[in-house]
């Protein structure tokens, strides 16, 4: 199963889909969502995320586990440096593999200042590279602390993530490069919002990829998409989100379309999110949808 997400990514179109587990006791009416809009057969795979901007979600491995039971697909867990030691994260990287969890998202984590759990601190023992170098290790066969496992764990395939823009790309090449340098089979940019954009990323992520001659050069990168279709959604991004770029032509459509009535303001950004799809797909065909479990918009935009 993982062996070909892999190879999907690394020779051919790859279109993932991004789910959150909400704050319930359940991942269920995720699943109903998903089955209710037979959406599992225009994807490849699944990503679950570990707890957004530190607020109390349902777990990220168990909600993987659950996805892919239900729809015979690769899920990639989110796993966060912000909630978890080096003890915890191995224990969970072992629990994971025991039920085929196998491919790992790393992430350092939104800052545990923002949760809505009173007094939350966050542990942040390394930024994603730490947990991509215990991967390393447990493909290897070892702990952490270098004790052989009695029995090997699975092969497990990391993922890492990106800023999709910079006001010095060579913040990004060098992002790019240390991860690739840790073994991330796949780099995941935040959205992209511009052909432009999309461009650029491509050309830093392959000149970083240069540099390396083994394993690590076949790491791809993998352009984040977000559909919009509120002026309110686009202008958060553009003003709060640090290493998304939203361009001005995007808000200038939606405000004009925002002053016409609430269908047209829809109207518009579907259009644009569907041309902007078509776009990336033509030149970089190795997309994330992340849609915040909008899955009936990202429904719409792979019907295309």
């Amino acid at each position: 199963m993982f062996d070909t997400l892999v190879k999907k990514l690394r020779e051919g179109k790859y279109i993932t889909l991004e789910t959150t587990p909400a704050h319930l006791p359940t991942f269920n009416p995720i699943i109903e969502k998903i089955k209710n809009l037979k959406i599992a057969n225009q994807i490849d795979g699944f990503t679950t995320t570990d707890n957004p901007l530190a607020r109390l979600k349902y777990n990220s491995i168990l909600a993987a586990i659950k996805l892919q039971n239900e729809f015979k697909k690769p899920a990639i867990a989110t796993i966060s440096m912000r909630d978890r030691n080096k003890l915890a994260l191995q224990s969970d990287l072992l629990g994971a593999n025991d039920f085929d969890i196998r491919a790992i998202l790393a992430l350092t984590g939104d800052s545990a200042k923002i949760s809505d759990q009173p007094n939350t601190k966050g542990v942040f023992e390394g930024d994603s590279t730490l947990l991509l170098d215990i991967i390393k290790c447990f493909n290897a066969g070892i702990d952490y602390s270098g004790k052989p496992f009695k029995i090997k764990p699975k092969k497990i395939y990391p993922f890492a993530v990106s800023n999709a823009y910079a006001k010095n790309p060579k913040t990004l090449f060098k992002k790019f490069q240390k991860k690739i340098d840790y073994g991330a089979v796949g780099i995941i940019t935040q959205p992209v919002f511009a052909k432009d954009n999309a461009r650029m990323l491509i050309e830093l992520f392959y000149d970083a990829r240069e540099e390396f001659n083994n394993e690590k050069a076949k790491s791809e990168l993998i352009l984040g998409f977000f559909p919009i279709t509120k002026l309110r959604t686009a202008q958060f991004l553009s003003s709060h989100v640090p290493g998304i770029n939203v361009p001005k032509e995007w808000i200038d459509h939606l405000y004009k379309a925002n002053k016409i009535s609430e269908e047209e303001e829809n109207r518009v950004g579907l259009e644009m999110s569907k041309n902007l799809f078509k776009e990336i797909l033509e030149l970089h065909p190795k997309i994330h949808i992340m849609t915040a479990n909008r899955f009936d918009l990202a429904k719409k935009i792979l019907e295309e």
